[in-house]
């Protein structure tokens, strides 16, 4: 299926990119989690990132759906 994808902060830095259009047979926002890490050599362990599909957070075994949005947050730090 193909998805849009998003990133933030450290994650974008890592990927070099802002966004993306990929094809994946990842069913869950973990395992495409997962295929992304192994592509781009994310540093942060996939229970460290938060995903949201569509626009709403999501569990990481949510399934996914031809066309979704997902959005890859890492935690940020402020003050």
């Amino acid at each position: 299926m193909k998805l849009q994808i998003q990133y933030f902060a450290l994650l974008r830095e890592q990927a070099g990119r802002e966004e993306e259009s990929v094809t994946t047979t990842a069913a869950t926002p973990a395992a495409l989690y997962d295929e992304l890490k192994a592509r781009h050599g994310f540093s942060l362990p996939a229970d460290r990132v938060r995903a949201a599909v569509n626009g709403a957070f999501v569990a990481a075994d949510a399934a996914l759906s031809e066309g979704d949005r997902v959005v890859f947050i890492p935690p940020v730090a402020g003050g």
